[in-house]
């Protein structure tokens, strides 16, 4: 017993390590990269570097963005593949087989071959530059459909929903009363990692933003292209752009690991 806490304590270190290391180097000048031995302490220039941040860039933008951006996608990635993985589970309709192992295939797809479509698309729509291209073509994807089929194929009495039936409750209200409920514990889950996910997302939001109108992700990497990198500024901005995602599991992530085991437990 002594050993597993002392390797689960080395593994959180290790894993804790780096980022305390990038608020430590942020809260310093470049010339702490070079010094040997490495400083370990944070120095005092962190609330300075930071200014430097949004001096720099339209970083207070750029964070809304991400939380707006990532926020309404989980949210809707959590319904509508609770939606969808409620019929592929468990309504029979024609089709229902077939329709899912194409929902499957299409995550063995490269996102990056539909860019330039996509990208025209967002162009038709006027779309370019706007926080609507982000959310409107990630409002649904095919792990969530999955993740939710496979969770809800088991997790689900068919009995319950017969019993509601019988009762006079509609295929809405089923979903509403007895499929949400159920199914809490896998969505937010899902809701986490589809945050975590739209959050970091880089590749899709540098090609269809504009500058003026960034996400974390795009800001960050403007800081990052000077002809000179400032390590420092760059890194005061990672630690600004992790925090929302510490603050979103420090608040939730007890309440995910818990409905977790309530779900184990009544599985």
């Amino acid at each position: 017993m002594r050993l597993r806490y002392l390797t689960l304590t080395a593994v959180a270190f290790f894993s804790a390590f780096p980022l305390y290391y990038s608020v430590v180097v942020a809260s310093r000048h470049n010339s702490a990269l070079a010094e040997v031995p490495p400083p370990l302490l944070p120095g005092g220039n962190f609330f300075a570097n930071v200014a430097r941040v949004f001096d720099t860039v339209p970083f207070g933008l750029a964070l809304a963005n991400s939380v707006i951006v990532a926020g309404s996608i989980a949210i809707a990635v959590m319904f509508f593949s609770t939606l969808a993985g409620f019929a592929f589970a468990k309504l029979k309709f024609r089709g229902r087989n077939v329709m899912l192992v194409i929902t499957v295939a299409t995550m063995m797809v490269p996102a990056q071959l539909g860019i330039i479509p996509l990208y025209m698309l967002m162009v038709k729509l006027e779309w370019t530059g706007t926080n609507y291209a982000l959310i409107v073509p990630a409002l649904v994807n095919a792990f969530g459909v999955f993740f939710m089929t496979q969770y809800l194929s088991r997790a689900l009495p068919t009995e319950l929903l017969e019993a509601g039936r019988v009762d006079g409750c509609s295929t809405w209200g089923l979903f509403w009363h007895v499929v949400l409920p159920a199914a809490r514990p896998a969505a937010a889950v899902l809701g986490m990692l589809t945050f975590m996910s739209a959050w970091n997302d880089y590749f899709w939001p540098l090609v269809v933003l504009n500058p003026d109108n960034p996400t974390v992700q795009v800001a960050l990497s403007t800081l990052a292209s000077g002809y000179v990198n400032d390590y420092v500024l760059g890194l005061a901005g990672t630690a600004i752009g992790t925090l929302p995602l510490v603050a979103v599991f420090a608040l939730f992530g007890k309440q995910i690991i818990g409905g977790i085991m309530q779900g184990a437990v009544k599985g």
